[in-house]
């Protein structure tokens, strides 16, 4: 594997920091701006809205320019975001901060995910993506513990300049490391990749991550009251049980990865099918110390066997256009966090208990199980048989190799 992989790993674990640390931090930065913890709850909201903006507009704003110049100057915006988080006299200019920062986050990961396949061999296309987001795991192991306490102890301001820093080591290995003749604009514009989003399999994959990964958050947005209150762990203990998290996160990331490359579609339903049986044992599982810390890597694992085949799977259906849709993907991943979180606490709300939510999450797995069924009948339905026995699509598009200018 490259080189150039690494550097978009580090620009992923500078992102990941960012987003999932907020959490953490809520107390401390409800009480220094003078807020209550649900007001400060909206600079999650405000980030992740960012995201969903940001990742389809930047995507179709640069169509046209080198990935490798796109990928520095997200990054640089990035930098710019969390240096104004960490600066930011008052709640309202923190929460335009957070937006700022989220809109870089979606875009980076979409046309990061086009230039890791690029690079390598297209028998390795899914476990270059894994690597890529390699960075966002291991975040969650290392990356937002650490920044948490540098914010208990340092304040919350010191946990952005750090991020901050962190995004511009990623600069500097874009680029010492992204090679410029892997990464031209590619040729079909923003008009091809605008045409690419209107194809029905680019839907259905990304209502697939919309369900799938909506299924994750619905019980994750929710751990810390499962973890307390029913498996009786205490408040402490919480930061390393979700380091664990992010252990069966990455286990699972890589695992999807080179499963992926092998059968992409089977390996996306295999996910999906362990996810559904993780979250619906939940409630049996949660019942207890070990079989609570079980869950939580198991949740890790199940989630994000599905992650690589998701992205692939987005891009070879707009394969004429790839970087807007892969963007769009990531949109749909903030979508399915928004959306399960959301469904989740009407669970608890209703007061169906602390599990409650993992339940819900079940049905949304099953939900995405659906619609990736649908997705393979339409494709069924696209392909035809010649004499020769050998499968064609009907529908053409312009290879991904062609349209990236590589060739293996």
């Amino acid at each position: 594997m490259p080189l150039a992989l690494l550097a978009l790993a580090v620009g992923a674990f500078g992102i990941g920091t960012t987003e999932f640390v907020m959490m953490g931090l809520l107390p401390d930065v409800a009480d220094d701006l003078h807020v209550s913890i649900p007001t400060a709850g909206h600079l999650v909201s405000a980030y992740a809205l960012g995201v969903v903006i940001g990742a389809p507009l930047l995507a179709a704003v640069t169509a046209r320019m080198s990935r490798r110049t796109v990928l520095i100057s997200l990054m640089g915006l990035f930098v710019v975001g969390n240096a104004l988080s960490a600066l930011a006299p008052g709640y309202d200019s923190l929460l335009a901060a957070r937006f700022l920062s989220g809109l870089p986050h979606g875009a980076f990961f979409g046309v990061g995910a086009v230039v890791a396949t690029n690079l390598v061999a297209p028998e390795r296309k899914a476990r270059s993506v894994s690597l890529m987001f390699l960075g966002l795991t291991v975040a969650n192991i290392a990356g937002v513990p650490v920044a948490t306490l540098m914010g208990q102890h340092l304040g919350w301001r010191a946990t952005f300049l750090g991020v901050s820093v962190i995004g511009l080591a990623a600069i500097a290995s874009l680029a010492l490391l992204i090679p410029r003749d892997h990464t031209h604009a590619p040729a079909v514009g923003l008009r091809r990749e605008l045409a690419a989003l209107r194809s029905l399999p680019v839907w259905l994959a990304l209502g697939t991550t919309v369900a799938g990964f909506g299924a994750l958050f619905s019980a994750y947005s929710y751990i810390t009251p499962m973890l307390t209150d029913s498996a009786g762990y205490a408040d402490s203990s919480v930061t390393l049980l979700l380091a664990l998290f992010g252990v069966g996160a990455t286990i699972g990331n890589l695992l999807g990865g080179r499963l992926a490359d092998h059968a992409m579609r089977p390996t996306l339903f295999a996910g999906l099918t362990s996810l559904v049986v993780v979250l619906a044992l939940f409630p049996l599982l949660m019942t207890t110390a070990w079989g609570g810390a079980l869950a939580v890597v198991l949740l890790g694992v199940a989630a994000f066997v599905t992650g690589s085949p998701l992205n692939l799977m987005v891009m070879e259906k707009a394969a004429a256009g790839p970087s807007l849709a892969s963007s769009a993907n990531q949109a749909a991943f903030n979508m399915a966090n928004a959306g399960g979180a959301w469904l989740g606490g009407l669970a608890l709300a209703a007061g169906f208990g602390a599990t409650s939510p993992a339940v819900v999450g079940a049905a949304l797995a099953v939900l995405g199980l659906g619609v990736a069924s649908v997705a393979y009948a339409v494709d069924r339905r696209r392909t035809t048989t010649t004499p020769t026995g050998r499968e064609r699509i009907v529908a053409t598009h312009v290879p991904q190799r062609a349209e990236a200018g590589v060739g293996h």
